[in-house]
C-alpha cells in the first residue's frame, strides 16, 4: 500500500493529471483519470517474459551474495553517510539552478547606421514549440548524464558496506540495466505533453480575450500574468518534477545506508 501510494502520489504523476484534467475542462465529456494499476501490474508491462526469467537468476545470484562474502571473510567498510548525501543534494541543487534559470531573452536586432529604430525579436516565434524544444532536451540530457554518474558512485560506495547493503547495490545495478531503455522511452515522451501544454495556454489566453473583448499585445505575453510566463513556470515545473522521479532510485540507495549505519528497518 506505501508503494501504490508512493507511486500514484509522485509529483510528476500528479502533475500530468492535473495537466490533463485542464485540457478536458471544455470538452464535452471531459476524461476522467484512470484508476492507477497496482505495483506489480505497473511493473509486469515493463518486464517481458525473458526479462522475468533474467531479473529471478539475478536475484538468485544477489541472494548468495552474503554467504559468499563471508566465506571470504570480506570485513564491511565503515560508510561516510554524510558524505553520500552531500554529494546527492549538492547534485540535485546544481541540477535544480539549471531548471530555474531564466532563459536568456532574445536580442533585439541591432540598429541601422541611419538611425532607424531597433527591431525588437518577433513575440510569435515564442508561439512554436519548436523554439522551447531544444531547451527541454537539453536540461534532460544534463539530467540524464549527472544523475547515472551520481547513481553509480552511490552504489559503489555502498557495496563496501554490510551484506545487506552489498545485496541491495547489485539489485540496483540489475533494475538500473532492465529498465534503463524503457525509462527512456517514457522521458522523451515528455515533450509531447508540454507541447500540449503551451497549445492548452494559448487556447485559455485567446478565450479570455474574447471574453473580455480585450486586444492582444505580444509584448505582454511573456511578463508577469501573461500566457507565456505561464508556460514557463509550467516548463519549470515539469522539469522539477521529472527530476524528483529521476533522483528516486538515488534516495533509495542513500536511505538504505542511512538505515543500515543507524541499525532502522524499512
Amino acid at each position: 500500500m506505501t508503494q501504490h501510494h508512493r507511486l500514484n502520489s509522485a509529483p510528476l504523476v500528479v502533475l500530468l493529471q492535473q495537466w490533463t484534467r485542464e485540457a478536458s475542462e471544455r470538452a464535452a465529456h471531459p476524461v476522467s483519470a484512470p484508476k492507477p494499476p497496482d505495483v506489480a501490474e505497473q511493473l509486469s508491462q515493463w518486464l517481458g517474459t525473458v526479462d522475468a526469467v533474467q531479473l529471478s537468476r539475478a536475484l538468485h545470484a544477489i541472494e548468495s551474495l552474503p554467504s559468499q562474502a563471508a566465506a571470504a571473510k570480506r570485513p564491511a567498510l565503515a560508510l561516510n553517510v554524510a558524505a553520500l548525501t552531500g554529494l546527492v543534494q549538492q547534485t540535485r541543487a546544481d541540477l535544480e539552478a539549471l531548471m530555474t534559470t531564466k532563459p536568456a531573452a532574445p536580442k533585439p536586432l541591432r540598429a541601422r547606421a541611419d538611425n532607424t529604430p531597433v527591431e525588437l525579436p518577433d513575440p510569435m516565434l515564442d508561439t512554436d514549440f519548436a523554439t522551447h524544444a531544444p531547451r527541454y532536451l537539453d536540461l534532460q540530457k544534463q539530467m540524464d548524464l549527472r544523475l547515472q554518474t551520481l547513481r553509480a558512485q552511490v552504489r559503489q560506495a555502498i557495496a563496501q558496506g554490510t551484506a545487506t547493503l552489498r545485496q541491495i547495490a547489485a539489485l540496483d545495478a540489475v533494475m538500473e540495466r532492465m529498465l534503463a531503455s524503457r525509462e527512456q522511452r517514457l522521458w522523451a515522451l515528455l515533450p509531447a505533453h508540454l507541447e500540449r501544454r503551451l497549445a492548452h495556454r494559448q487556447r485559455q489566453h485567446q478565450h479570455r480575450l474574447m471574453a473580455q473583448a480585450l486586444a492582444d499585445e505580444p509584448a505582454r505575453w511573456r511578463q508577469a500574468g501573461g500566457w507565456l510566463w505561464a508556460f514557463e513556470r509550467d516548463m519549470q515545473a515539469l522539469l522539477m518534477a521529472e527530476l524528483q522521479a529521476r533522483v528516486e532510485p538515488i534516495t533509495g540507495l542513500l536511505e538504505a545506508a542511512q538505515n543500515d549505519t543507524t541499525g532502522q528497518q524499512e
